[in-house]
């Protein structure tokens, strides 16, 4: 794979580091013909769920069934022809729910195919997308799975993920649970499995994908981010909670200067600077996706001080309290920079 982390998506990235046991336990199951139907791929996000997902589809979708003895992992081959279709998502035996895109976005992706010019991967991910996957998108893995693959091959759905479902997608998920039709598999994507309905999880074979250890963290950053010093892999490796893909945002958002900055305000006490706040408070608050990330920070800075603090009870109290200001300023349109500076603030006093 090329080390342009802006051309590596699940879908396309054969390099998948950390998840080896997860990855040998779906090989053993099939090795063994004792394959689930449906398998429930759960973790917090961003540690490769889905590129686990599609590293199987590939697999299964390419592998010898006649001498399984021969593999030792999910491994295919960029120049095989099911890596080639799937990463153009064209390969007739797999099908991806995921939320599709908001009319007006969808109008530009239709209108860019009918003109021959398809969007790139970049160009998609500035595009919006619905709140949750709707009830049309899972009915049409009905169809999809009652044709039979015209090489007896595996029929495959992956969902990206199955929390972006409300509850009309996800009972007709369950229908297909239920009942899947044979040399069929579901690969449902979750970073929340505590608040699936019990039916589904209890449909599903669960495969629980850890956190990925500090070395697995700096080698994928040195691999998709070649420019970064050890300093910033160091960092970002500490405030990443074990999650390559929050490294790889945290570090195009240049997350750490502001979680330094932000420790440096804090631990300043009594010395910190009114207009060092104000000026922190103000970036922040200019843009939506940087506020969105320090809100992210302060939970991350408060979680860090509740586990090495003699003011736990009152830490407890600042995190309630700050999950309750951010909520407010969200559903009530309450500014932004006062609300943050109030948080700070009151980290300031308690810290």
């Amino acid at each position: 794979m090329p080390d342009d982390s802006s051309d590596i998506f699940p879908r396309n990235n054969t390099f998948l580091l950390g998840q080896e046991k997860a990855e040998q336990a779906l090989l053993e199951a099939w090795k063994n013909n004792s394959m689930h139907n449906s398998w429930l791929l759960c973790g917090q996000e961003g540690i490769g769920k889905a590129t686990l997902a599609y590293r199987f589809a590939r697999f299964l979708l390419s592998a010898d069934e006649k001498n399984k003895d021969k593999y030792t992992s999910l491994e295919v081959s960029e120049n095989n022809p099911a890596y080639k279709l799937i990463a153009k998502n064209a390969h007739p035996n797999l099908k991806v729910i995921e939320r599709d895109f908001i009319e007006t976005d969808k109008k530009k992706v239709l209108k860019a195919i009918k003109e021959g010019e398809a969007l790139s991967e970049n160009e998609l991910k500035g595009l919006k997308k619905s709140a949750v996957i709707r009830i049309d998108d899972v009915r049409t893995i009905n169809d999809f799975l009652s044709k039979k693959s015209a090489d007896n091959n595996w029929r495959i759905v992956i969902i990206d993920s199955i929390d972006d479902m409300n509850a009309a997608s996800a009972n007709a998920v369950l229908k297909i649970l239920e009942e899947p039709p044979a040399k069929s598999i579901l690969l449902l994507i979750s970073h929340n499995p505590g608040r699936l309905l019990p039916t589904i999880k209890s449909r599903c074979a669960k495969l629980l994908l850890a956190p990925l250890a500090g070395n697995v963290i700096a080698s994928l950053l040195r691999r998709y981010r070649p420019e970064l010093s050890e300093k910033e892999i160091s960092g970002l490796q500490e405030i990443c909670s074990g999650s390559i893909g929050k490294a790889l945002i945290y570090s195009d958002n240049k997350a750490l200067q502001y979680y330094d900055n932000l420790c440096k305000l804090v631990y300043a006490k009594e010395k910190f600077k009114l207009s060092d706040l104000l000026s922190y408070c103000e970036t922040a608050a200019k843009d939506e996706d940087i506020y969105v990330l320090v809100q992210e920070l302060v939970f991350k800075f408060i979680s860090e001080n509740i586990a090495n603090s003699e003011h736990i009870e009152e830490l407890a109290d600042v995190w309630e309290n700050t999950v309750k200001m951010f909520d407010e300023s969200a559903r009530l349109n309450i500014d932004k920079k006062q609300v943050l500076m109030n948080i700070i603030y009151s980290l300031i006093k308690t810290v």
